[in-house]
């Protein structure tokens, strides 16, 4: 055999070596970064606590009776007795009005002295208006001296406020009449109140393809803070259960209807044990224990590794260390 032949079977030999490494290299990549990562764990705790199940919804404060009220006859206010904010009570006198007709005369008596003008109050007296209802004067749109007709609404009053929430047609089998709701208003976010479903409406709203119903919740005790047209979150309790053994929501997992946890025990060889558990209601972020752990029970909660745990490529220059 020649020296050229020779050299060129080496070469076969070295090209075939190196094919033979980099497939093995491939090989090795492609099943290193498709394998399971391996599943850590972080502990938790089963403590008591308290937990309420709720529903969520958005609405405006508004009066419960809305009322309007007008002169009975077109006039000029003579003397206004209340302000916006007043409690009134049914039958009281807001204001006193003269009609046209007196006071035009009231004014040609003026221009002739007290004696004509006292004569003509004794014998035309002034016309009142008078509250129908007793609540609050949420609007007051007269002043002494002002004209008007019998169709301005000089006065508004409200009975009571209330707040009117949205409810999706999803969660309106969720609620109930006297049903237990908190309320925060949007210009007051550090106060809450509590009150209680008072209607439920039966005919429904439907925006951009979503239906909801109106649900009035009325306030146990409204805030003096609460004015009509304010934006409210409402908060429906649909349970509420107190010093009860809670865990975190993610450490349940749920198979073929039952709910099982990683107890952290070192048995099965040190794995976690799987342990059935009877769950309650839950809040999205803990639910609680009604059979199968105790208080103070150490558990397991699975996440995968992510991060600087994840494979990287061997053909790719490595990465500096921070």
């Amino acid at each position: 055999m020649t020296v050229s032949n020779k050299t060129k079977n080496y070469r076969r030999i070295i090209i075939g070596v190196v094919l033979l490494a980099l497939a093995g290299a491939a090989a090795w990549w492609y099943w290193y970064s498709n394998r399971e990562a391996e599943p850590a764990y972080r502990e938790v705790s089963a403590t008591r606590g308290d937990i309420e199940l709720t529903i969520l919804s958005s609405g405006v404060v508004q009066p419960k009776n809305r009322l309007e009220i007008k002169a009975p006859i077109p006039g000029r206010a003579e003397q206004v007795l209340v302000d916006q904010g007043d409690r009134v009570r049914k039958g009281q006198v807001l204001a006193w009005t003269s009609s046209t007709e007196r006071a035009a005369l009231m004014d040609a008596a003026r221009s002739k002295g007290p004696e004509e003008v006292q004569r003509w109050e004794e014998l035309y007296r002034p016309t009142p208006i008078l509250a129908p209802l007793d609540g609050t004067l949420i609007t007051r749109s007269l002043e002494a001296g002002q004209t008007f007709t019998s169709a301005d609404a000089v006065f508004v009053m409200s009975d009571y406020l209330i707040v009117n929430a949205q409810v999706d047609e999803t969660d309106l089998a969720q609620i109930r009449l006297h049903q237990p709701a908190g309320l925060v208003l949007d210009a007051y976010p550090g106060e809450s109140f509590s009150g209680k479903v008072s209607q439920i409406a039966y005919d429904a709203k439907t925006v951009n393809n979503v239906t909801t119903y109106d649900v009035e919740i009325m306030p146990g005790k409204a805030p003096a803070y609460m004015r009509s047209g304010m934006t409210a979150n409402v908060r429906f309790v649909l349970a509420s259960h107190q010093d009860v053994l809670l865990i975190p929501a993610e450490a349940v997992k749920v198979r073929d209807g039952r709910s099982t946890v990683l107890a952290a025990v070192a048995q099965n060889g040190g794995r976690p044990v799987e342990k059935p558990v009877k769950t309650g209601i839950s809040d999205g972020k803990h639910i609680e224990v009604l059979e199968g752990l105790e208080q103070g029970e150490k558990l397991l909660v699975t996440r995968l590794r992510t991060g600087d745990d994840t494979a990287s490529s061997p053909f790719t220059p490595m990465r500096k260390k921070r």
